[in-house]
Parts: structure tokens; C-alpha cells; sequence
């Protein structure tokens, strides 16, 4: 059963620190000036059921790398509101890029979590297929996915721009040759388990009058800088966007910048996610940078915001937002979600030797899944949290088996993820590697 916290148990930031806020860690609603609470009773349920199974999840992961059962697992305990809120403000055709502890993204996505256990226990070479999920599959090195995403936003301008071209009648042709290629995977199943969630967040009112919030530096009712550099007639809106996760760590890489440096050029339909959780590995976001992450964007000259990370309406408020103003043209936007990390950064990782306890004790009081039942506490009778705790443990259960059984593949078979047709160089090369292992057999 639910444990509830009483509001002056909880050790909470002070609201420069946190950013937007919309749920308060004692539950209760909060107004901000910008942004509007998008989630009604029945989504926060929602939520909570997927925030909830997505921990069970990870647990069983987590135990289950420390069976020997899997290579490595990267835990993403305390990041439930940011993964849940943010995947569940994209559309069908917005196209996903994760890092590589967007569990709960790619499973809300519609992934099997026994996919991810395939490709932690080390048994696939390609992961599963993106334009079945929208989903790219994880990016290890950090940061190359920003660059990816990126590309792939301009993509997505450059089909507008031939479908505009080339006449009015040739805007659906355009739009259906974009769902065959992945970009809009119009009437596939539903994201996650949740059917009122397949077609993404509802729009919230007009894009051309969508307006941003406060950014330093910049005009509180800024819609995106001109499209320097870019043809301006690409049209009021785009039938996808782009959200591409990194982390606080990644935010130092040079891809990421230059990622920056590109979309903020080309208005490119992005929306980057940084889940600040202050840990790269064990450096500090402090040594990091002197500045909340959000006000680098900035710099480079698109919004950025920065959203309590461990409230999911906010989180779900803000990335609707950003995707809106992404699809209407508007160009980039830096998501920043002040969250922490509750746990190592990997399993091969000791973060009692320098995570401070304290820090620690002050952030488990504001776990995003407990804020969300404090919320629901009202509506919600005790039976119904105890439904939703067997349902997660079931699916954890079931996950643990599906990962025990699955068999290890053929060898040779990363031969047949090289090319669509085995050349007969592939072929020879083939029977070479048969040949050699089968000199080790007594």
C-alpha cells in the first residue's frame, strides 16, 4: 500500500531551482503563469500505472544484471515523471530518440520490455526495428544521437517543402509516403497500454499563437527567432517533430552543441530533452556548469526551460508545448528536467562513494511517483493502489521469465544484419567464421 508523506516532511527545492512546477510534492495542483495543466484525473491514473510499472521493471533489471542473467543495466529509478510525462506529450508520428536509459520511453512507446533485455543480455546486434515505434534504438556514446535527431528533423522539413512544391494534391501523397518510411505511423497500436494515448497530447489551441515562456535574455512572448538562414514559406505546420533525450553529462559533449548549432540555424523541428539528474557518472552538474542547462539555448538562440523533472503534469505540459511550437515551425526548444539520480549510473557502478546521503534522504522525499499519488489519494480508494502494485509486479514477474527464456541466437548470426542480400564474398567470409570456431570443438 501507498505510503503518503505529509507536505512538512518533504524538504523541497525553492522554485528558481526546480523551474515550472504544476504539482506541488505534497500533491496538490499549482498555478504557474505559462503553462496549463494538460493531464485530467483519468490520464494522472494513467500515469501513475506506467510510472509505477516502469519502476517494477527496472527493479526486476536491475536484479536480474546482478544474477548474471544480464551484461549491464542502467537503472532509471527517480526519473519515472520526466520518461512518462515527456513520451506521453509526442504524437504517433513524432519520432523518438533515446539515449540509453529511456526504459519507460521505449516501453510506453509501445516496445516489449524484453526487447531492452535482449540487447543488455547481449543477444541481438541491431535492437529492435525504429520505424516500427517511431523509437531510434539507444545511442551508447553520448550525445551522437543529438546530431542524429537533428538530421532527422530536417528530414522531416524537406519532405514538407517537396510535398509544397510540388502543389496541394501532393501534400497527402507526401504524408503517406512519410508513414510508410516510419514518420507517421498513422493508425499503428497505441503508445504504451493506454488506448486515449495513441494519437499523442491534444493541441492546445493554435500554433501560430503559441507563446513561450520567460527565457533569459530573450522577449517573454517570443515565438522562435527568424529562419535565419532557411526559406521562410516552409508553412504554418509540420505533420511530426523530433524529441531527441541526453543528459546533464552530455550537455559538455561537442555533438550536442554543434546538434545546437544546426538546429537553431535551420529552425530544425527538434525538441531536446536533458535530464539533468546532477550526476555525470560521478562528476557533479555543478563542476559541470555555472548556469541552469536550460539558459545555454539561449545562446545559440532558441527558448529554453527548465521543468521540475519529478512532476509529470509539468514535464507533460512543457514538452507538449515545445513539440506544438516544433510542428508549427517555430524551430528548436532545450527542455531542461531537474530531477536525480537514485541509484548507480550503471550496475557496474558504486555511487555511495560519492552521492551524499543527505542528498539523497531530500530527493527520495520527493519521489515523482509517490507526488503523483498524494494527487490521487482523494479519488483513489486504497484497493485501487494495491490493483496497480499487482499489476506492476505482474508485469515485472513476467518480464524475468520472458528474459530467462530467451535463447541465445546462432553465431554467425550477425551475418544477416549486414546486408539485405549475402554477397558471395559474404558468403565465403561466412563459411570462413564456421570454419574457424569449429576448430575449437574437441
Amino acid at each position: 500500500m501507498v505510503r503518503y508523506v505529509a507536505s512538512d516532511e518533504l524538504s523541497d527545492p525553492p522554485p528558481a531551482e526546480h523551474g515550472v512546477r504544476l504539482l506541488n510534492p505534497d500533491g496538490t495542483p499549482r498555478a504557474h503563469p505559462e503553462f496549463d495543466a494538460l493531464l485530467d484525473v483519468e490520464d494522472l491514473k494513467s500515469c501513475y500505472g506506467a510510472m509505477l510499472r516502469a519502476r517494477h521493471l527496472d527493479d526486476a533489471a536491475t536484479t536480474l544484471q546482478r544474477q548474471g542473467e544480464l551484461a549491464l543495466w542502467i537503472p532509471l529509478r527517480g526519473q519515472e515523471a520526466a520518461q512518462v510525462g515527456s513520451v506521453r506529450a509526442a504524437a504517433p508520428a513524432d519520432f523518438l530518440f533515446p539515449s540509453y536509459r529511456e526504459h519507460a520511453v521505449a516501453w510506453e512507446r509501445g516496445l516489449p520490455p524484453v526487447e531492452v533485455m535482449r540487447l543488455l543480455r547481449g543477444i541481438t546486434h541491431g535492437g529492435w526495428d525504429p520505424a516500427a515505434y517511431n523509437l531510434a534504438n539507444y545511442a551508447l556514446v553520448l550525445a551522437t544521437q543529438t546530431l542524429h535527431a537533428v538530421g532527422y528533423a530536417l528530414g522531416i522539413q524537406l519532405d514538407a517543402e517537396r510535398a509544397r512544391s510540388a502543389g496541394p494534391g501532393m501534400a497527402a501523397v507526401a504524408t503517406v509516403a512519410a508513414a510508410t518510411e516510419g514518420r507517421a505511423n498513422i493508425g499503428r497500436p497505441t503508445i504504451g497500454s493506454d488506448p486515449e494515448n495513441a494519437r499523442g497530447a491534444p493541441a492546445r489551441g493554435h500554433p501560430e499563437n503559441i507563446v513561450g515562456p520567460p527565457i533569459v535574455g530573450r522577449p517573454t512572448n517570443t515565438v522562435g527567432l527568424p529562419n535565419v538562414g532557411r526559406p521562410t514559406n516552409l508553412g504554418d505546420v509540420l505533420d511530426a517533430a523530433v524529441v531527441v533525450y541526453l543528459g546533464d553529462g552530455a550537455m559538455s559533449q561537442g555533438d550536442a552543441n554543434e546538434a545546437f548549432v544546426w538546429a537553431a540555424s535551420f529552425n530544425a523541428p527538434v525538441v531536446f530533452f536533458c535530464t539533468n539528474n546532477q550526476w555525470a557518472i560521478s562528476t557533479p552538474a555543478a563542476r559541470q556548469a555555472r548556469v541552469p542547462l536550460a539558459e545555454r539555448a539561449a545562446g545559440f538562440g532558441f527558448p529554453g526551460v527548465r521543468v521540475d523533472g519529478n512532476d509529470v503534469v509539468a514535464v507533460h505540459a512543457v514538452t507538449t508545448w515545445a513539440l506544438e511550437r516544433a510542428r508549427a515551425g517555430a524551430g528548436p526548444t532545450l527542455i531542461e528536467a531537474y530531477t536525480y539520480r537514485m541509484g548507480p549510473h550503471t550496475t557496474s557502478d558504486d555511487p555511495t562513494r560519492y552521492q551524499p546521503a543527505e542528498a539523497l534522504d531530500r530527493w527520495r522525499a520527493l519521489d515523482p511517483i509517490d507526488r503523483v499519488a498524494r494527487a490521487l489519494a482523494p479519488v483513489c480508494d486504497p484497493g485501487w493502489f494495491d490493483e496497480r502494485l499487482a499489476e506492476a509486479r505482474a508485469t515485472a514477474t513476467r518480464l524475468r521469465a520472458q528474459t530467462l527464456a530467451l535463447a541465445d541466437p546462432p553465431p554467425d548470426a550477425f551475418f544477416d544484419e549486414v546486408l539485405v542480400t549475402e554477397t558471395d564474398e559474404g558468403r565465403a567470409q561466412r563459411a570462413a567464421f564456421r570454419e574457424y570456431r569449429e576448430s575449437f570443438q574437441v
